[in-house]
């Protein structure tokens, strides 16, 4: 699929400075980045905690770092330094947005916190992103991935069912989600701002990000007072809606409505199912799911995948194969819907990351630019901050600044 390069992302024009690190805060910075913000990552002096994560490595590059981190220019300040502190101050009075997910207090204490800021620069957003937001009894508490799928909810229904160790998902979920959800809020506040001149706070966390997955089972727990657990790949209130077995490995069947249900059951040739009490109805199913899996596993097994598959698709039936991360990187839709794409590194060469996942028809999202090295552009950021050439120098000298 060609795309019109010379078409911009539909938030071009907005300044963002990220003072975020390994993912929540970078993926917020990853999607205005690719929506055409001007996104500025400023790093400590050793840089991103995810440049450690390794391996694996591209040419002594990580390849975490690499992947959250494109489409971004990067600058490094100690801001232990006051020089560091005072450059930073002047990026922010010039910026629409400031991304930062540091431990409570932080930026208070270097200065920076919403009201100090707001005083030099009313038209600020002021993202936050944290373990379980900025007020409320947990707000001092550091944000991890796997506390806050725990605390949401999330592990008590994730696994194959009832009396195995919980599980968590395979994907970081509430920090992918709680970036994802920031990215929304500051587009929202963004958009007032342009329309009032105002800024704002914009406050989410690991924890709400993670809660929002539970939609369904919260539902469930609010109408009946029970807590759902673990299904496996089944769905909690539509069935047959899973994955089964068949001769040479696993499918994804969407049986859920009624007329899906006799379409699957023309394609396996098992009509009889539906005079079975037992699965007359989506209410009859769910009360015996059990004995439905095994019933149907028994008549899948008997043709491989790809049978399974066409015989499917040929039916109107949603259904698709459970492919390895390889193979999603190598399916076709992946690849023409630009999911896979390249960037030139300056170290670690070409290299593949992830595309945007939204599409725009007139301002066209993209990915443009590679990771950058550690203080990468710190120079060229400082310079067009309004800063001499002389005093960038004399602050990379004194470790105020790290320059590559």
């Amino acid at each position: 699929m060609e795309r019109d390069m010379t078409k911009q992302g539909p938030l071009e024009g907005m300044k963002v400075i990220e003072l975020a690190h390994i993912m929540a805060g970078p993926v917020c910075g990853l999607m205005l980045a690719d929506m055409g913000a001007d996104v500025i990552k400023v790093e400590k002096p050793d840089g991103d905690d995810s440049r450690r994560f390794v391996p694996p490595a591209i040419e002594g590059e990580s390849a975490a770092y690499m992947m959250m981190n494109r489409n971004k220019r990067g600058v490094a300040l100690n801001l232990k330094d006051a020089q560091a502190v005072k450059a930073l101050h002047r990026l922010l009075e010039e910026a629409d947005v400031v991304i930062e997910n540091y431990r409570m207090g932080t930026m208070e204490r270097l200065g920076l916190s919403y009201e100090a800021l707001r005083e030099i620069n009313p038209r600020l957003i002021y993202c936050e992103i944290s373990g379980f937001g900025r007020t409320g009894p947990y707000a001092e508490r550091g944000g991890f991935d796997l506390i806050a799928q725990g605390m949401s909810g999330l592990m008590s229904i994730t696994g194959e069912g009832p009396g195995r160790p919980p599980v968590k998902t395979g994907a970081p979920v509430s920090d992918i989600t709680a970036g994802i959800v920031a990215a929304m809020g500051v587009s929202a506040a963004y958009a007032r701002m342009l329309q009032t001149g105002e800024g704002q706070k914009v406050d989410t966390s690991l924890f709400e990000a993670a809660i929002t997955q539970t939609y369904w089972q919260s539902a469930i727990a609010f109408a009946t007072g029970v807590a759902p657990g673990p299904m496996g790949s089944a769905h909690p209130l539509n069935g047959p809606y899973q994955a089964f077995e068949t001769a040479d490995g696993w499918i994804n069947v969407g049986a859920a409505n009624q007329r899906n249900w006799l379409r699957f059951l023309d394609v396996i040739g098992a009509p009889e199912l539906n005079d079975d009490p037992r699965f007359a109805s989506n209410h009859d199913r769910m009360q015996h799911l059990k004995e439905l899996e095994e019933i149907l596993n028994g008549y899948l097994r008997h043709e491989t995948s790809q049978i399974w598959l066409e015989r499917m698709e040929q039916a109107g039936l949603p259904a698709g194969p459970v492919l390895d991360i390889l193979e999603m990187q190598a399916d076709p839709q992946a690849r023409y819907r630009e999911m896979i794409v390249e960037v030139d590194h300056p170290v670690a060469g070409s290299v593949k990351t992830l595309g945007h996942p939204i599409k725009f028809s007139e301002t066209p999202a993209s990915v443009r630019s590679a990771a950058p090295l550690l203080g990468e552009h710190s120079r060229e950021v400082l310079r067009e901050a309004g800063f001499e050439p002389d005093q960038i120098e004399a602050m990379v000298t004194s470790g105020a600044v790290i320059a590559a």
